[in-house]
């Protein structure tokens, strides 16, 4: 079979908020958008968030791997986000993680590679 499209979908009670923190944080580039959904293109994939979410939490299973994961939670922080488990360097090894949600309740990783 070949795929045309792989897309993620996502809920969003508030859209335009939704979209504006991806677009924000991630440097999203909005392709579409009408009154119900949008899709945002990110590193060469693409979002859909669909309007019309309750706003509960919700684990997702997306990650975004960046190189500075510090900043990217206070940018994630600073556009509405809530960071539910702050990145913690070790005496193994730095940071690699923050646990974190989007301003929907969408739960999200941020990710740097290990060394």
């Amino acid at each position: 079979m070949h795929v045309e499209k792989f897309k993620y979908i996502i809920w969003a009670g508030d859209l335009d908020r939704a979209v504006k923190f991806y677009e924000v944080v991630f440097d999203g580039e909005v392709v579409r958008q009408s009154d119900v959904m949008a899709e945002l293109t990110i590193a060469g994939s693409i979002l859909g968030i669909h309007g019309g979410g309750e706003g509960k939490r919700t684990w997702t299973g997306m990650s975004f791997q960046i190189k500075d994961l510090f900043a990217a939670c206070d940018a994630l922080k600073a556009a509405g986000g809530e960071v539910l488990r702050e990145p913690k360097d070790t005496p193994e090894e730095p940071a690699h993680l923050a646990m974190c949600a989007d301003p929907e309740g969408n739960e999200i990783m941020l990710t740097v590679p290990r060394r």
